[in-house]
């Protein structure tokens, strides 16, 4: 089985790099990851323009951003290498929560310049993502992947039926609890690139 290179022990920019997507990516899995999560750069900001709202710079980029975010953060997230490195031998509960913790930022940037300071949905959202996170964290490994994907349907509906959506943004809920609660909180075997079942 392939070690996992310490990305400390990388070179500079790669190290930063190999922080995020896992030290020993692939070209393929660099491609996976960067080639949409750009196009979604690009693409998230063109579509809120199509919509009749007058839209600042600063919220124009930070559609950007969480375009590129939330499409990046779901491919990486979901690669052998990312499992590798994110489930690797002592990240355990409190390195994934962590994690976890750090998105809520993301959903106070929507509610405070896309939706005006809701903090109704800020408070829902966040409380339901500590909760379902918890819950995903503290079950059994072999009951993770069902839980996950029940909290996951849940948030679905909560977005469709709970909350009004946001304009220009009305992908950002289901991409952001696909990357954290599916991509990023389930281990799963991390195969190596030409093995076979």
């Amino acid at each position: 089985m392939q070690t996992t290179i310490t990305p400390s022990l990388l070179p500079g920019l790669r190290s930063q790099l190999a922080r995020f997507t896992g030290p020993d990516a692939t070209p393929a899995e660099l491609l996976l990851q960067f080639l949409p999560a750009t196009a979604a750069a690009i693409a998230a900001p063109a579509y809120a323009m199509t919509l009749p709202t007058q839209w600042t710079g600063l919220q124009l980029g930070i559609i950007s951003i969480l375009g590129l975010d939330m499409i990046g953060g779901v491919l990486t997230n979901a690669t052998s290498a990312a499992k590798r490195w994110y489930h690797r031998p002592g990240q355990g509960w409190q390195q994934h929560l962590t994690f976890v913790v750090l998105h809520i930022l993301h959903i106070g940037l929507v509610a405070l310049l896309f939706r005006g300071g809701d903090w109704f949905f800020f408070c829902g959202i966040s409380g339901y993502l500590l909760v379902a996170s918890s819950l995903i964290l503290g079950s059994p490994l072999y009951l993770q992947r069902p839980i996950a994907m029940g909290l996951y349907g849940l948030a679905l509906l909560g977005d469709r039926y709970f909350f009004a959506p946001t304009p220009g943004l009305e992908w950002f809920l289901p991409l952001f609890f696909l990357k954290l609660l599916v991509s990023h909180l389930l281990s799963e075997t991390p195969y190596h690139p030409g093995e076979t079942r």
